[in-house]
């Protein structure tokens, strides 16, 4: 029983730091980078389709990103995505492909994007918590019912900090490298 609470409660605290890797890849850095894309959805044939579906994508330079769409009909609906979206690039149709060029950062916009970063860490943290919180709840309950005894609740519940401590800490590290990829110049 405790072992099944545990292992459920760090694969789902894996899972809220991968969650939190995939929402840092979507923020913007110097860099274009497909991943930025990641959530934008198309309206194709009448049907919201993610982008990613849509067309490959090749990245030349360093701020630039071709996007070429597998059907041509949808470059028209991917264009009008592209500049509905907060991305920030104005994106350029020569009738093959679109080019989206990455406008520089400015130093505002950086800290601005630190800041972004800053919350999603912050929501990963209270995700993996509620997890942790969650688990500690249902083994109270398993030592108030007589189930298991005290010290084996008092065991679980150091092994449960353990693995919480673990997964804030990679949140954490991974805060670092991104609020140092976004303040590089």
């Amino acid at each position: 029983m405790i072992a099944d609470i545990q292992s459920d409660a760090t694969s789902r605290m894996a899972k809220a730091v991968e969650n939190a890797s995939e929402e840092f890849a979507a923020v913007r850095t110097g860099r274009a980078n497909p991943s930025l894309f990641s959530g934008l959805v198309v309206e194709y044939y009448g049907a919201p389709t993610p982008l990613q579906q849509l067309a490959s994508f090749q990245n030349p330079e360093a701020r630039t990103l071709l996007i070429t769409p597998y059907d041509r009909a949808a470059l028209g609906d991917i264009e009008k995505a592209l500049r509905d979206s907060d991305i920030g690039a104005n994106p350029a149709n020569d009738g093959n492909v679109i080019r989206v060029v990455m406008p520089e950062l400015t130093e505002e916009r950086r800290k601005e994007y630190v800041k972004v970063v800053h919350g999603k860490a912050e929501d990963a943290r209270v995700s993996v918590r509620n997890v942790r919180r969650h688990a500690k709840d249902a083994i109270e309950k398993l030592v108030k019912d007589g189930e298991i005894g005290e010290d084996e609740g008092k065991r679980a519940e150091k092994d449960l900090d353990a693995a919480t401590k673990k997964h804030v800490e990679q949140v954490d590290a991974m805060l670092k490298n991104k609020e140092a990829e976004l303040l590089q110049v």
